[in-house]
């Protein structure tokens, strides 16, 4: 890499970095975090671990952060803060690497490159997906990982996308099929224009068999409602805005294609043209899996999140285009289309997040009462504590989505928001109707009484609780911030 792009790369991420901001323990870190810290201190967790380590034990994901975290000897906040800003070099010189061989032109690879960097925490469609988290996922990994394999399979070099492969594969089992199935694209466009009438017959063939064949067993009523607490996972529950954001860039990449095969741009038109093929593919797929109701135990695959790998390839290739007809050498323009839009960005972020930095340093005093409150449990309460808190903590006002297993490295009965996820994602496991019997024993959790707390002890041998408001029974509580108490339960 030469070292003027290595330093327009580095420019990029930090600016990233502080544009999108950094949450380490929020949302779907809630999850993973657990499971790295059980691997690095397996006295944790005695209680609820099914919730985190079910999910976890199909990705090595957990396993390569702590095996970083012992080579390194840096505590697991800094290890993930360093692969945060890594990831985000690595898939900005991916997009770099990609836009190199559709334009010849530099300052359209970095318009392309800049817009993608500005959209960062865009959402993507209704698949509850940012184009690049503002915590470390494994799906960033896996979507790398994808570019790459996009790249060598643009230039007919097909070796070096087995280890690839292989690597996004330990590391997010889901999400590493969008980046092979849009390589077996990138393939079949090109067989198609070498052999276009079998392949037309053997396509054909293919998409006739493609609804039939599948019988499975129907889930229990539980698992039913709990899946559909998702509605992300259903194509027909999405929006009218949400389809124009899973049509509109099939129609965009359409496009793109026509204009690169008039201005004869080979590889540009090869790839738009397997973009649109390849969401439309992905389209077919979804109505499938999540329409009819008795494949409704195929909808825990989610094959919209296919729109990622999607969104990135538009942004890049509609961001090459603005540079190459609009932006050029015209640093004016450059500046009034990006820093309108980091800073909208930004905002968004802001309000995403409203009571937590903007970016929360290792090691830094929390100003967000939950996470305080979930810091001082970490250090002043027993490895084998068992907590039970409100089972919407995490969407009240003032939470910001902080994951209490991630910071208060305690276990706890299920909550109502995150732990629905692999209570919906895994059915050859009994985890809902577990989750249904733990949250239904925190029904009601807003007019909890002494004998409610003492309930819970007894049910479920919980000894904390975290209570949200003030005017809670006469309980033994030596942690008081705002308006959360940390209160023994009798």
């Amino acid at each position: 890499m030469k070292s003027k792009n290595f330093l327009y790369l580095s420019w990029l991420t930090i600016a990233t970095f502080f544009v999108h901001g950094y949450h380490p323990a929020v949302e779907d870190a809630a999850v993973y975090n657990p499971a790295i810290l059980k691997l690095l201190n397996p006295s944790l967790y005695p209680f609820g671990a099914e919730f985190f380590q079910l999910q976890a034990r199909l990705t090595l994901y957990p396993q390569f952060i702590a095996a970083s975290v012992r080579l390194t000897h840096l505590p697991l906040s800094v290890v993930l803060l360093l692969w945060q800003i890594l990831t985000a070099f690595l898939l900005l010189l991916s997009a770099e690497q990609l836009l190199e061989l559709c334009f010849t032109d530099r300052r359209s690879q970095w318009a392309g490159v800049a817009l993608l960097a500005a959209l960062f925490t865009l959402s993507v469609a209704g698949t509850a997906l940012y184009i690049k988290d503002e915590y470390l996922t494994p799906r960033a990994f896996a979507l790398i990982a994808s570019i790459f394999m996009i790249i060598f399979a643009l230039k007919r070099n097909y070796w070096p996308i087995l280890p690839l492969t292989a690597f996004a594969a330990v590391i997010h089992p889901m999400m590493f099929i969008y980046g092979i199935s849009f390589v077996a694209v990138i393939v079949f466009v090109r067989w198609l224009r070498n052999s276009p009438a079998s392949t037309k017959t053997a396509s054909a063939a293919a998409a006739v068999l493609l609804p039939f064949g599948f019988s499975f067993k129907y889930p229990s009523q539980t698992y039913i409602q709990v899946i559909h607490i998702r509605r992300y996972f259903f194509l027909a529950e999405w929006r009218w805005y949400e389809w124009l954001g899973l049509l509109g860039p099939i129609a965009i990449l359409w496009a793109f294609a026509r204009l690169a095969r008039r201005q004869d741009r080979t590889t540009l038109e090869l790839l738009c043209i397997s973009a649109a093929i390849y969401q439309c593919v992905w389209l077919i797929i979804s109505v499938v899996m999540t329409i009819p109701p008795r494949l409704i135990i195929l909808a825990h695959y989610q094959p919209m999140r296919s729109l990622q790998l999607t969104y990135v390839l538009m942004f890049l290739i509609i961001g090459a285009f603005f540079g190459e007809w609009f932006l050029r050498d015209r640093i004016w323009l450059w500046l009034a289309l990006f820093i309108p839009l980091s800073f909208g960005m930004f905002y968004a972020q802001r309000q995403l997040f409203p009571t937590s930095p903007h970016i929360e340093w290792p090691g830094r005093v929390p100003n967000n009462d939950w996470r305080a409150a979930f810091e001082w449990i970490h250090t002043h309460t027993p490895t084998d504590a068992i907590f039970a808190l409100n089972p919407n903590h995490m969407h009240l006002p003032g939470e910001d989505e902080q994951g209490f297993r991630a910071l208060a490295q305690r276990s706890m009965l299920a909550d109502a928001v995150k732990d629905s996820a692999p209570a919906a994602i895994l059915p050859e496991f009994p985890l809902a109707e577990e989750w249904q019997r733990q949250t239904s024993a925190l029904s009601g959790w807003d007019h909890f009484q002494t004998a409610d707390f003492a309930r819970l002890h007894r049910d479920w041998n919980v000894t904390w609780v975290v209570i949200d408001q003030r005017d809670a029974p006469a309980l033994d509580c030596p942690y008081a911030r705002g308006t959360l108490l940390v209160c023994k339960t009798p």
